[in-house]
C-alpha cells in the first residue's frame, strides 16, 4: 500500500470518500493512503453513515488531521477490519506517546471525549475508509478533545506518517502472513 502526507490544507466535506479521489488527485493508484489537516464539515447530505443521518448529527472539527484510504479486492467486512486496524494504530501512536486513550468500536476518546470520527464504505471498486482526529476540541457540536488543544501534541505531520506507516506494514505483514501456510 501506498502512502502520502498532502502538505496542502484540505477542507474535508465528504464527497472526498469516493472511488479514484486519491488516484486523481494525487496520481497514486492502488492502495492507498493519504493524510493530510484542514477543516472537516460534513452535513447530512454527504454523510455515509445512516446512523449519523438519521440522529441529525453532522460532522463539524474547525480542524482535524485526516487519513483518506481506498483498498481494492476486498469485502466491506474486511474493510471495517481495516477501518478498526487504522484505529488501533492510532490508539498505539498515542498510548506510546504517554496518552490513556479509550477505544469504542471505530471510535477513540481522551478524558471521555470523542477525538475520532471513523467510517468505511463500499464503492463499486473499493473499500472507502475516512478517520479524522481533532485537532482541536474548539467549536465541535459534541464533547471532544483534540491532539494540540488537549494533548498538546505538536508534531502532527510526523504523527501522521508513523501512523500511516504502521498501518501499511500491518497490512503487509496480514497479507503476507497469508501465503506462509499450508490448507488443511
Amino acid at each position: 500500500m501506498k502512502s502520502l502526507l498532502i502538505d496542502k490544507e484540505i477542507k474535508y466535506e465528504g464527497w472526498q470518500l469516493c472511488p479514484h479521489w486519491i488516484y486523481k488527485n494525487f496520481k497514486i493508484q492502488g492502495d492507498a493512503i493519504v493524510a493530510f489537516i484542514g477543516e472537516c464539515e460534513v452535513k447530512l447530505k454527504e454523510m455515509v453513515d445512516i446512523e449519523d443521518v438519521i440522529n441529525n448529527e453532522p460532522i463539524y472539527s474547525k480542524n482535524m488531521l485526516s487519513f483518506i484510504s481506498e483498498q481494492f479486492n476486498i469485502g466491506l467486512v474486511e474493510g471495517v477490519f481495516r477501518q478498526r486496524l487504522l484505529i488501533c494504530e492510532i490508539k498505539e501512536a498515542l498510548e506510546s506517546r504517554g496518552f490513556v486513550i479509550k477505544r469504542d468500536g471505530d471510535d477513540l476518546f481522551y478524558n471521555d471525549k470523542k477525538l475520532t470520527v471513523s467510517i468505511a464504505t463500499k464503492s463499486a471498486t473499493s473499500v472507502l475508509i475516512h478517520t479524522g482526529i481533532n485537532i482541536t476540541s474548539v467549536g465541535t457540536p459534541i464533547k471532544t478533545s483534540g491532539l494540540e488543544s488537549d494533548l498538546g501534541l505538536s508534531d502532527i505531520k510526523e504523527f501522521a506518517k508513523e501512523v500511516m506507516s504502521k498501518y501499511n506494514e500491518e497490512i503487509e505483514d496480514i497479507v503476507l502472513a497469508s501465503t506462509k501456510v499450508r490448507g488443511v
